[in-house]
């Protein structure tokens, strides 16, 4: 991938300023790129993909007051913090959104966002559906992206290997994501992940493509 910024060695201008001095590097502000769609279709695995083969991304990790599967680590999956420090980031508007999922809390810290898009950085958020129709109702620039399953009985199949939860928390699942399958459509793109491969390059495709939109390459060309 070619580099995101350069700078333009000239001679000094008649006053003693170079070019260089004038058009200093230039770091594009990364992209947003919000990863959703129900329990057990995939997001995590995605965006591991993602992460593996495409530079210049970070993923934005949430917070949850719900308790640690088997295998997740605190600062990986998520920060797994209590109730009382969760109440307080919602208090101090540390959180870009927040939703209450499966009886169970989860945000989105701002500074994460924030701080990584300043810095240059795509950064890839991984949030269920509602988190997703939160930011898109707070008008959150970004660009949403629909995971969806290749059948109804694949999704119960993923959720049941899982084995981390009971068969009611599993039912509960399935019932939610048939009312979040229905809204794949406002989103600006949906992949199916049947072969994870194959998913993954889709969605590498569309973080290539994003960063050469026309309002991302020009302006940096011509403030120089």
């Amino acid at each position: 991938m070619a580099q995101e910024h350069a700078l333009v060695h000239t001679a000094p201008t008649a006053g003693g300023e170079s070019d260089t001095e004038r058009c200093r590097s230039q770091t594009r502000r990364g992209i947003l790129f919000v990863i959703s769609g129900p329990s057990g279709v995939g997001k995590t695995s995605l965006r591991d993909g993602i992460m593996a083969m495409v530079p210049n991304v970070k993923a934005s990790i949430s917070c949850t007051t719900r308790a640690p599967r088997p295998g997740e680590q605190d600062g990986r999956e998520y920060f797994f913090i209590s109730p009382e420090t969760f109440d307080h980031y919602v208090a101090t508007g540390a959180f870009l959104e927040w939703a209450l999922v499966h009886e169970q809390r989860y945000g989105t810290l701002r500074s994460q966002v924030d701080e990584g898009t300043a810095a240059g950085y795509d950064m890839l958020l991984t949030i269920d559906v509602q988190g997703a129709e939160n930011l898109r109702t707070a008008q959150i620039e970004a660009r949403y992206i629909f995971i969806l399953p290749p059948s109804w009985a694949t999704l119960e199949a993923r959720l049941q290997q899982r084995g981390s939860e009971d068969e009611n928390v599993r039912m509960r699942r399935l019932m939610v994501a048939r009312q979040e399958l229905r809204q794949y459509t406002e989103y600006d793109y949906a992949i199916t992940n049947d072969q994870l491969d194959t998913a993954t390059e889709a969605l590498r495709s569309i973080i290539l493509a994003e960063r050469q939109r026309i309002g991302r390459v020009v302006p940096a060309l011509l403030d120089c």
